[in-house]
Order: C-alpha cells, then structure tokens, then sequence
C-alpha cells in the first residue's frame, strides 16, 4: 500500500485564533479544497494518508512569520487535534517539516558541525521538542492508532541532524515521545551503507544504519524500544534546476540510485517508508520528478514503481 502525503499549514487554515480551537468546525478554520480532496480519494487507490502540520499563525507568534514558533505550543496541539478530528481517516502525523532548518523554524540558530551547541543553538530542538510532546499527547487523545512522526530533519541543515537528535530534551530532561522518526535523506552519491559520511555532519541515503543507531541512542524511552524511520522526502535530478543548486545526474543514473536507495530500505527493517517528493518535473523549479514534463516517464518511474 501506498502513501499519499499533504502538507496542513496551520498558518493558513486559522488566520484568525478560532473560539475553539480543537473544533474542526469553528469558523476561523478553513480546511484545503486540495487535502480534503486527495483524503477523500487515497482510499480508493488503496493509499495511506499522511499530513504534515506546518507554520504558525501570526496571531500565535507575536506577528511574525509563519517559521517563527507559537508562543503558547498548546496551540499548536490544539490544532492538531481539530486536525485529527476532521481527517478521521488520517493516522499518520508528520510535526513540522524539516524545523533544523531557519528558514522552516525559529528560533534556528546555525551551527557547526560536531561541536556541541551553545544555549542560544539548543534553544531551538529543545523547543520543537516540547512542541512535539504536546502534539503526541494530543493526537494519542483523539485515537491511539494515531502514529507520531518527529524530528523531521534532512541530509544537512542550519543545525546538523546529529546535533538535532541530540538536544531534542524535554525540560525534565527526558527525550519527547513519538513513534517513527522523520528524515529527508537527500543524496548526491549512489546511495551505499559502505560509506562513510560524505561531508562532516551529513546523514543522507547512505548513513540510514548510523541514523537508526543515533535515534535509539538518544530517543527511546524503553530499553526494548526500536523507532522506525519514515522517509518522508526523497528525490534525484535529472537536469538543472533551483531545488538542489542544479545538481543533477542523467536519467539513467537517477534510476540506477533509485534502484539502490530501495535496496537499503529492503536491507533495514527500521524504514517505514521512503517518500518520493516529486511526480512531474516542473520546467525553472525542479528536474527531480519520476516523469518529465511532457507526460514522458523516465527509467526511475519504473525503477521506484518496481520497489
């Protein structure tokens, strides 16, 4: 069974703080035509769903952007609970997209990798952690078969995902709860587990076994506990484009490392899932997709659609 992924923004739906905010039928919130649509026909091709909740409101935050935190995190558990009532169907929850980065989250302060993070630098997992706790506890609320998906970080970042995984503590110290760890392993390499990190601080395709390790080490809360990884974003260009500064392989290339990312998910049981995050090339933004624009599928389409 497949997965249909959406992104919720939260900064959009409730431009205005609803009078009750875990009612998906307050006035204030306004639910995506495009979500709506694409819950309603997943089943039918027999997919899953999952929806990312994103971005904060301006009258959450002070004002500001939506990347800049909520002031009050209850906020944002209050919203996915009206989120998990309204797409009942739905049991597959991503926090935040990619929150080591500063342009997805704030208070981001960048780092160096391997150096342990100043106060000001661990401000920010310390904070998402605590968002993410919250939300598990309020998305358990409304169905125990709902599944949490935190961390959300990507291949590198403003804070490395090493460093991230590391300093998401909860102020008692403990690590938050979740059930599945989310990470976009963007590659510029063939993916291979015989590699060793292809730059200080990254975690691609190729270092799963040591993400798998990392997240254990830091973020159970069992001895017995072994967190799956879901996958959430994966793609690979096949011509120049702004998405990965016009790094590209030839369509052939880009089948040959599908073929061996799949390898390494059938290898590791701990992966979830692995996402694909574009279908179509879109001609000025990105070449990753598995079809070209003109409708014509490329040798990956048939190497993903092959598992």
């Amino acid at each position: 069974m497949g997965i249909y992924q959406a992104a919720l923004y939260w900064s959009s739906i409730a431009t205005r703080r609803p009078a009750n905010a875990r009612d998906p039928r307050d006035p204030a919130y306004a639910w995506p035509r495009d979500v709506n649509y694409g819950v309603s026909q997943a089943p039918g091709y027999g997919m899953k769903v999952s929806l990312m909740i994103i971005g904060a409101p301006r009258w959450s935050n002070g004002n500001r952007p939506f990347n800049y935190s909520p002031r009050r995190l209850g906020d944002f558990a209050d919203f996915a609970v009206a989120a998990a009532r309204r797409y009942r169907d739905v049991h597959l929850w991503q926090i935040w997209g990619e929150p080591s980065r500063a342009p997805n989250w704030r208070p981001v302060t960048r780092a160096r990798p391997g150096r342990r993070l100043t106060a000001r630098q661990a401000a920010a997992p310390r904070r998402y952690a605590r968002m993410l706790d919250a939300s598990y506890v309020a998305l358990k609320g409304v169905r125990r078969s709902n599944r949490v998906i935190g961390g959300m970080t990507f291949t590198t970042g403003d804070i490395f995902t090493r460093q991230w995984i590391e300093n998401m503590r909860l102020p008692d110290g403990k690590p938050p709860r979740l059930d599945m760890y989310g990470h976009n392993p963007f590659s510029f390499r063939e993916p291979d587990l015989r590699q060793g990190p292809q730059q200080p601080g990254w975690v691609d395709m190729s270092d799963l076994d040591g993400l798998a390790a990392l997240v254990d080490r830091n973020l159970k809360r069992s001895r017995r506990q072994r967190i799956p990884l879901y996958l959430s974003e994966f793609t690979i260009e096949t011509g120049p484009s702004s998405e990965f500064n016009s790094f590209y392989v030839t369509p052939d290339t880009q089948a040959q490392w599908i073929r061996s990312a799949l390898r390494i998910t059938r290898r590791l049981s701990r992966v979830y899932t692995l996402g694909w995050i574009y279908i179509m090339d879109v001609p000025g933004s990105t070449a990753g997709g598995l079809i070209y624009s003109s409708g014509e599928r490329k040798p990956g389409y048939f190497a993903f659609q092959a598992g």
